[in-house]
């Protein structure tokens, strides 16, 4: 039997504690037989650790060194959770507790609360958002429904990292987080909500976690009991770790070391729920007797796959990237990764859509493809392309673009400017169909910029936003149409889009994809602004945007398309760019060069005690320097031009007018303003350089391919001093 994560359940139960061992690799196999003492696991992507840890438990249970009841193995989803017990039971291990978290608390609270603290448990809320409404009621603060969302997260943040009300706002800012109010106001909400609660007698899902750490720890007959039931702790997934899952942790142990612990560091991808790899990559530190086991065999993926995921985390760097492992394919060969450039993103996801039915018509199975994204906003192109194409499809861990509650109700907005938008003041200046949209839509929240940072007042931004490009596209391709005509084509697509989900192609972010794996992977949208997404701002942010990416990489077996559009829409301006995670991976690109893996190949390490050595930074990337004085540039004007604004020019004089003449012949023509032709800097830098052929031309910044293409014959005869033909005469 081949060791994969994706194989069958043994059929049977296994007949003796050896034959539970039997296809387990040599790490693997090392996991599953070290029983006694601290164990750390460092399991890249694909290894089969979920598989390691099962038999490791099954194993210690068929050979009587483990009681069932005394061993609590915990994850963080349910979903990881029944996998887990229904793997056991198939490994004749029946009787031991796999549960999250918050479940093994709430479990242990119920039971403990009368003896603890008397009377009935209080009431656990399903969701806060109505408790920080009420709260903020009565602060007098207005929060909308994103405001809401994200003060709630930022609550929830607090707790895990058991920050009192008092201590959020230096708390926020030592951690860089970007509140989505002010921190006193987001404090006092925060110190309200908690008032609300006592006073409701009700309790939240971090207060299951926070008194059952005060009920451990005030309680030591209490604690003993709990630890006197469970002996043995198996922790998966221990890189997603907050401050207070560590500290209950701590108090089921006590005293003792018999604890495992299953992790990636280069798979930390959820920091902003208050996650942190640290307890992972100190673990040696706090338990100097560990084992230490690698499993860098990887059984999902294909060579070529794991070529690129290893790649990615060579140029990495930080804490994370110092401990990654290098990854071992044991499949056969399979194809190359194949990368894409797409004009726009109706090109892209058209694109996607046409390899998708190739890859069904040649016996793919729907279920076996996925299309992964960065944000939840950038569903709807894709669900639409699919649609049109007749491609069955389901979402994951987002709601279907015309569900999303922002977006209904910019529907009904939309749907009530276009019967009674006469008697509307905010249609009075509104000139065109995009304008009137945007018009509506900015009393919906909508605004010209998107807001600072993250979370569900940005997702709700791109919602509608979505909207406005829809009206902007709509309006190029049908001159004339009005508002209600709008309505109309939304409606259309609305119904258009309830496609079948059964063994549909799976559509979802890349934070919802961990832990799953697919044949195909469609990876979209992989472009600078996007991937790394632009509110990622320090080195650690940028970095976490890297291991997203490495992780929907490592969830493709064996086909990986990887693509990106130049410009939002078909027409737009194309100075979108490839992310710079594929800098020297995808074809004809170059970038650092990548260095070796501080975690070294897989193995076994016993009573590790010494820090690793340190790994040498990447060099930096040269800066652009002026070609005339040799000084740093950082102005993208003067970058453009390769040198400082007031050195010296030997720029043609004459070429630079003709090149300004025939711009503005070329704006009218298209009815666009000027530099969407080309910006000063850029015929600035044509008259600079005076290129001969399209080579050289295509050389300088903001001459792309499709400029390149339109204009680049025009340009080349003005630099050469020929004189143009006029439209009539070439016919």
């Amino acid at each position: 039997m081949t060791a994969a994560t994706h194989s069958t359940l043994f059929p049977q139960v296994p007949d003796s504690a050896d034959a539970v061992l039997e296809g387990l690799d040599p790490e693997q196999r090392e996991v599953a037989t070290a029983l006694r003492g601290p164990v750390c696991v460092l399991a890249g992507a694909g290894t089969g650790k979920t598989r390691a840890i099962t038999h490791r438990i099954a194993y210690g249970v068929r050979a009587g060194i483990l009681q069932p009841s005394s061993v609590l193995a915990v994850t963080f989803t349910n979903r990881a959770a029944g996998e887990m017990r229904g793997r056991l039971r198939q490994l004749g291990a029946s009787g031991v507790q796999a549960r999250t978290f918050h479940s093994a608390a709430l479990r242990q609270l119920q039971y403990f609360w009368p003896k603890a603290v008397g009377g009935s448990m209080p009431r656990l809320v399903d969701r806060k958002i109505q408790l920080v409404a009420d709260a903020a009621a009565a602060c007098r603060i207005r929060l909308d429904r994103g405001e809401l969302r994200d003060v709630t997260a930022e609550i929830e943040w607090s707790k895990v990292t058991q920050t009192v009300p008092a201590d959020y706002a230096p708390a926020a800012a030592k951690a860089g987080r970007e509140s989505p109010r002010d921190p006193a106001e987001i404090a006092q909400l925060y110190s309200v909500y908690e008032d609300l609660k006592r006073d409701r007698s009700v309790i939240d899902f971090e207060d299951v976690l926070l008194l059952t750490v005060a009920v451990l720890q005030d309680r030591h007959d209490i604690a003993d009991q709990v630890r006197t039931q469970y002996q043995h702790f198996v922790v998966d997934e221990y890189q997603d770790v907050s401050p207070l899952q560590q500290r209950l942790l701590d108090l089921w142990l006590g005293e003792r070391d018999n604890l495992c612990v299953v992790g990636d560091a280069s798979q930390t991808i959820y920091s902003f729920t208050g996650a942190t790899p640290d307890h992972l990559l100190d673990f040696r530190t706090r338990h100097p007797g560990a084992t230490v086991v690698k499993l860098v065999r990887d059984y999902r993926s294909t060579p070529q796959v794991v070529h690129l995921a290893n790649g990615l985390l060579a140029q990495a760097h930080g804490r994370a990237a110092d401990h990654r492992l290098e990854l071992i394919s044991q499949r056969e060969a399979g194809p190359e990764p194949v990368y894409t450039e797409y004009t726009d993103e109706p090109a892209e996801a058209e694109g996607a859509a046409h390899r998708i039915r190739e890859l069904m018509d040649a016996g793919v199975a729907a279920g076996e493809i996925a299309i992964l994204f960065r944000t939840n906003s950038q569903s709807e192109t894709y669900e639409q392309a699919l649609a049109d194409a007749g491609i069955p499809y389901q979402l994951r861990g987002a709601e279907r673009f015309f569900d999303r509650p922002e977006v209904r109700k910019a529907g009904v907005a939309l749907r009530g400017a276009a019967r009674f938008g006469g008697n509307d003041s905010l249609l009075d200046d509104a000139v065109d169909l995009p304008s009137q949209v945007r018009a509506v839509l900015s009393g919906e929240g909508w605004t010209s910029e998107p807001p600072a940072g993250s979370g569900a007042v940005r997702e709700r931004w791109e919602s509608l936003a979505a909207l406005v490009n829809l009206a902007h596209d709509f309006a190029a391709a049908s001159p004339g149409a009005t508002l209600g005509d709008l309505v109309a084509e939304l409606d259309e697509r609305a119904n258009a889009q309830h496609a079948p989900t059964v063994q549909g192609v799976t559509l979802a972010s890349l934070h919802s994809a961990k832990g799953l794996e697919w044949d195909v992977v469609f990876l979209v949208g992989v472009a600078e602004g996007m991937m790394p997404i632009t509110y990622a701002k320090t080195d650690e942010q940028i970095e976490e945007e890297r291991r997203l990416l490495y992780v929907g990489v490592t969830r493709a077996r064996e086909h990986l398309h990887v693509s990106w559009s130049l410009s939002r829409a078909p027409g737009g301006r194309p100075n979108r760019r490839p992310s710079r995670f594929l800098d020297g991976l995808r074809p004809g690109s170059t970038g650092a060069a990548g260095r070796a893996a501080a975690g070294g190949a897989g193995g076994v390490e016993r009573g590790f005690t010494r820090a690793p050595a340190a790994v040498p930074r990447r060099k930096e990337r040269t800066p652009a320097r002026c070609r005339v004085c040799g000084r740093t540039l950082t102005d993208a004007g003067e970058m453009k031009l390769m040198r400082c604004e007031d050195c010296p020019s030997d720029m043609d004089e004459g070429l630079y007018e003709r090149l300004r003449e025939w711009r503005a012949v070329q704006a009218e023509r298209s009815g666009q303003p000027a530099f969407c032709v080309f910006t000063d800097k850029t015929l600035m830098a044509i008259a600079e350089s005076v290129p001969h052929d399209e080579r050289e031309l295509a050389r300088i910044p903001g001459v792309g391919m499709r400029k390149l293409n339109r204009y680049g014959a025009d340009v080349l005869a003005l630099c050469a001093g020929r004189e143009l033909v006029e439209d009539d005469e070439r016919d």
